[in-house]
């Protein structure tokens, strides 16, 4: 099996630096209408059979756009397990600002997990995001036919904890890959029980140089 994550498009917020939980959204901007185009192109030759998307705005109309671009009847499910983080008293906050004010939980957040102590911002903890996505992916994948290719949309932060914990890494190593930009694409193989990487956050297609506010 094929399981292809997208990170949402690019969004205000994002643009402007501010962390977007699960409880913040802001509209997409109109350069990722046409980069979810490119995405669309990147996966036209691939026979998505399903696709699955967080029920956040950013995300659903990630996915809405990319199908009505690839042309083709792929039905679209929400799963409530793909939500980003509950970033709790982060939400909507920008990025340097909180650098300034609660530097450990944000060097924690961004750079080792497993010192994350989500209490200190009333959110959500690595543990509760791995648990949830996971869950949800091998429900799916269980009511999956073996050879089908499928379509997750999700965000950048819980797209990091859920992928890397499918592989097997461990809380302490998430961030070893580094982060996933916008509209990015990443491929998982799923053989015998066990999740395997093909491809780590590709932007080729994007036909861009990447801003630092494009990964997270």
């Amino acid at each position: 099996m094929d399981l292809y994550f997208v990170r949402h498009g690019k969004t205000e917020w994002n643009l402007e630096g501010k962390y977007q939980g699960s409880h913040g959204d802001s509209p997409l901007l109109p350069e990722s209408i046409h980069d979810i185009g490119l995405l669309a192109k990147r996966l036209k030759n691939i026979p998505i059979r399903h696709a699955y998307s967080s029920p956040i705005l950013r995300a659903r109309r990630t996915a809405e756009i990319l199908l009505e671009d690839l042309g083709k009847k792929i039905p679209l499910t929400e799963v409530d397990g793909l939500k980003e983080f509950d970033l709790g008293d982060m939400e909507g906050k920008k990025f340097v600002d909180l650098e300034a004010r609660i530097p450990d939980v944000i060097h924690a957040f961004r750079q080792e997990p497993a010192k994350y102590d989500a209490t200190k911002i009333h959110g959500e903890s690595f543990e509760s995001v791995i648990k949830r996505s996971n869950d949800a992916i091998n429900r799916i994948v269980a009511k999956t036919d073996p050879d089908a290719s499928i379509l997750l949309v999700s965000h950048g932060a819980a797209l990091v904890a859920m992928i890397q914990a499918l592989l097997g890494t461990k809380i302490a190593d998430l961030r070893k890959n580094g982060g996933l930009s916008n509209s990015s694409l990443t491929h998982l193989k799923y053989e015998n029980g066990k999740y395997s990487l093909v491809k780590w956050n590709e932007t080729k297609f994007l036909n861009k140089k990447l801003e630092s506010t494009d990964t997270i």
